[in-house]
């Protein structure tokens, strides 16, 4: 009888795979920020209306997301990247569901959690298939196909969020599944075999640090105004963050195989992309967040009438990445667009500072600050990606983008918290207002720091010198752990 691991189709087309593994990715993006317009239905429906706790559902996935997501890539290059991401989409698909059907918010973040380490796994086995599968002279059309599927997932759903809220909050997550069964019934049948390389097994202990040290740095935030910030519970999980963060950190420096290769950070460009990503991300997840409960909480908008108003904003990332970006890269350098991306996104939050009211007015309100964060985002993401992964070797390309979005993932988590912190539970619609001003005041000021390092840091960087900018201190075990080393496929299959 035929093996099931014998139907796997030999002919399958580098686009074929990229199809079926970008499906896999509009999973893990889209899930990333769908939920956040979800979030006040979730707390009637699950009568929870402490957004310290509710903020969990978020912080919950990003946090895991983090954590795992170089150690699952380099976990999984020791077999067939194609099994990792049958997996991960598998895993990620049934979370979705036990998701939609939660009856409490613990068994909601449980399984929220569950979909990250889904998510974990999946996206650097897909980015692996597509490195082995395409012609060298295709790779990089590829990766940024890969990546601006993912983007444009993950800036438009917020709107698909608010068109299935309509009908429950539930489809946020249910909508997952046909997605994700779609991608593992054609990848299982067309998905060519690329064998992995031997590899040490890394280091589990390092994601546990730095997974504690961010939980509870989010504890820590998120809980200052209902424990009190000079309670003992508040202070033990800041200074428990702080050890563990920093034992993080010397474990890096000193272990033999440390989850991360400090050398990467040798490299100018790659570690100043890295701030970036963690900075401007804080100020990123707090946007996110803050506009969807300033419009229902606040105003008292629908889902689908919040999704629907922010939209204008995801629609600027697109068009600036395809318009501009690329031009004034190429013009100016990676550290001025990145000093011109976040600066603009951070008029955008500092217009809601000065111009929000409780009369809903989204003309002239909400309306600027959405285009203006919208197309801030647009020139500083792609461009601090795009410099990160191209300052290292192509052997070390994917470890180096999964660092990068790693530091996004905690980024997010951070500026969630530190919303939360900064928002607290107000009384009455006068306090919301003002609550939420001095949230806005602080993304503003997240942003224009982000917009700093990008200029001083990223000063010098031409496009040509931030590619060829890596030195031979990468060491070979960060070159050779790459999830995205290239492999042939294999002749048996």
């Amino acid at each position: 009888m035929t093996r099931l691991s014998q139907l796997r189709r030999q002919d399958a087309s580098a686009t074929l795979v990229l199809v079926i593994v970008c499906a896999g990715v509009v999973l893990a993006s889209l899930d990333l920020f769908i939920v956040n317009v979800a979030m006040p239905s979730i707390a009637r429906d699950l009568h929870e209306q402490s957004l310290s706790t509710l903020s969990w559902i978020l912080n919950g996935y990003a946090i895991v997301y983090a954590a795992l997501l170089v150690l699952l890539g380099r976990l999984s290059e020791g077999g067939p990247r194609q099994n990792g991401f049958l997996l991960g989409a598998l895993i990620f698909t049934l979370a979705s569901a036990a998701c939609g059907a939660a009856s409490s918010l613990g068994m909601l973040i449980a399984f929220r959690v569950i979909q990250a380490a889904g998510a974990a796994l999946l996206t650097p086995t897909s980015l692996s298939l597509i490195l082995a599968t395409s012609a060298p002279e295709r790779r990089h059309s590829a990766v940024r196909t890969w990546t601006a599927v993912g983007g444009a997932a993950a800036a438009l759903g917020p709107v698909i969020g608010g068109l299935l809220v309509a009908a429950s909050w539930r489809w946020v997550f249910y909508v997952n599944v046909p997605i994700g069964l779609a991608a593992v019934v054609v990848g299982w049948i067309r998905l060519p075999n690329v064998p992995g390389h031997p590899v040490k097994r890394p280091d589990a202990l390092g994601a546990g640090l730095i997974t504690g040290g961010v939980a509870l740095l989010s504890l820590g935030l998120v809980q200052g105004n209902t424990w009190g910030w000079a309670s003992a519970r508040v202070i033990i999980a800041l200074a428990a963050s702080a050890v563990l963060l920093l034992a993080f950190v010397a474990r890096l420096l000193r272990h033999h195989n440390p989850l991360i290769d400090p050398s990467l950070f040798r490299v100018r460009a790659f570690s100043g992309a890295s701030v970036v990503a963690l900075t401007f991300s804080c100020a990123f997840g707090a946007m996110l967040l803050s506009i969807v409960l300033w419009m229902q909480n606040v105003w008292g908008w629908s889902a689908l009438h919040t999704g629907l108003a922010f939209a204008p904003g995801p629609l600027m990332v697109p068009l600036m990445g395809m318009l501009v970006t690329g031009r004034l890269i190429r013009r100016l350098g990676p550290g001025a667009v990145i000093a011109i991306g976040a600066t603009i996104y951070a008029l955008g939050a500092a217009w809601w500072t000065v111009r929000a009211g409780l009369h809903p007015n989204y003309l002239g309100q909400v309306l600027p600050g959405t285009i203006l964060t919208g197309a801030g985002v647009g020139l500083t993401l792609p461009t601090f990606m795009a410099t990160g992964a191209s300052s290292l070797p192509a052997q070390s390309f994917a470890t180096g983008s999964a660092v990068v979005n790693m530091l996004r993932q905690v980024g997010l988590a951070i500026g969630v918290s530190v919303f939360v912190a900064v928002v607290g539970s107000p009384a009455s619609p006068a306090r919301a207002l003002t609550a939420f001003e001095h949230g806005w005041t602080v993304i503003a000021i997240i942003g224009f720091a982000a917009a700093v390092v990008g200029a001083v840091v990223l000063r010098s960087l031409s496009p040509a010198r931030a590619a060829a900018s890596t030195p031979a201190s990468v060491s070979t075990d960060a070159r050779a752990s790459a999830p995205g080393r290239p492999v042939e496929m294999s002749e048996a299959d």
